[in-house]
C-alpha cells in the first residue's frame, strides 16, 4: 500500500468533493484494518483512525461546511444535523481512546463508532457533497480541495522519533491541538488559491 493509500494530502483528487468521498473510503477500509488486526497490533492501526477522523473532521468543519451553510437551500439545517452528528462521534472516539484498544468492549464500541460515523458519510455525501458540486463552480471546489489537502498535511500518518518536524512534534498531540493549527493553514491555503 502507497503513501496515497494513507496520507490524505498526497491525493491526486482536486475537486473537493471527489477528495472527500475519497477519504470516506479510506475511513471505512481503515474500520476494517483495525477490526481485523491481531489483539496486540490494533494500536497503531487505530491511532492513524483516530488521526485521520480528527483532521477530516476538522476539515470539513472549516472549509466544506461554511460553504454549504451559505451556498445551499436550507444549509443551516443541514449543517448543524451533520455538526450533532460529528459531536456525537467524537465523544465516542475520545471514550474509546481513552479506555484504549486493550479494553474488553473495544471491538464492540469500534463498531458502534463505525455505524455512527459510515451513517454521518453517507449523510453527507447526500445532503451536502451532492448539492455543493451543483451549488459551486470547479475554482470553487479546487480552492477547497487546497483547504482541506493544507490542514490534511498537519497531521503526520506515520510520526518517526527523532526526524519530525517542529509542527509535526506539535500536531501528534490531541486533535483540540491539531483542529487550532489546522484553522489557520485552512485560511492561507485557501486565500492562495483565491
Amino acid at each position: 500500500m502507497g503513501d496515497r493509500h494513507t496520507m490524505p494530502e498526497l491525493m491526486d483528487e482536486n475537486d473537493v468533493v471527489d477528495l472527500l468521498l475519497r477519504q470516506h473510503a479510506m475511513i471505512r477500509d481503515l474500520f476494517a484494518e483495525v477490526e481485523s488486526a491481531p489483539p496486540d497490533a490494533r494500536g497503531e492501526p487505530f491511532q492513524r483512525l483516530v488521526r485521520l477522523l480528527a483532521v477530516h473532521e476538522t476539515a470539513e468543519e472549516e472549509v466544506v461546511h461554511p460553504y454549504a451553510r451559505r451556498k445551499l437551500a436550507g444549509g443551516d439545517e443541514v449543517v448543524d444535523e451533520r455538526l450533532a452528528e460529528e459531536n456525537a462521534a467524537k465523544d465516542m472516539l475520545t471514550q474509546i481512546e481513552k479506555a484504549g484498544v486493550d479494553d474488553p468492549r473495544f471491538l464492540a464500541n469500534l463498531d458502534l463508532l463505525r455505524t455512527a460515523v459510515l451513517a454521518h458519510a453517507r449523510a453527507e455525501e447526500r445532503y451536502e457533497f451532492t448539492h455543493l458540486r451543483a451549488e459551486t463552480s470547479q475554482a470553487e471546489r479546487r480552492a477547497m480541495a487546497a483547504g482541506v489537502k493544507a490542514a490534511e498535511a498537519l497531521a503526520p500518518t506515520h510520526p518517526h522519533a527523532g526526524v519530525e518536524t517542529a509542527t509535526a512534534n506539535m500536531l501528534i498531540g490531541t486533535p483540540v491541538a491539531m483542529a487550532d493549527r489546522i484553522r489557520d493553514v485552512v485560511r492561507k491555503a485557501m486565500g492562495k488559491q483565491s
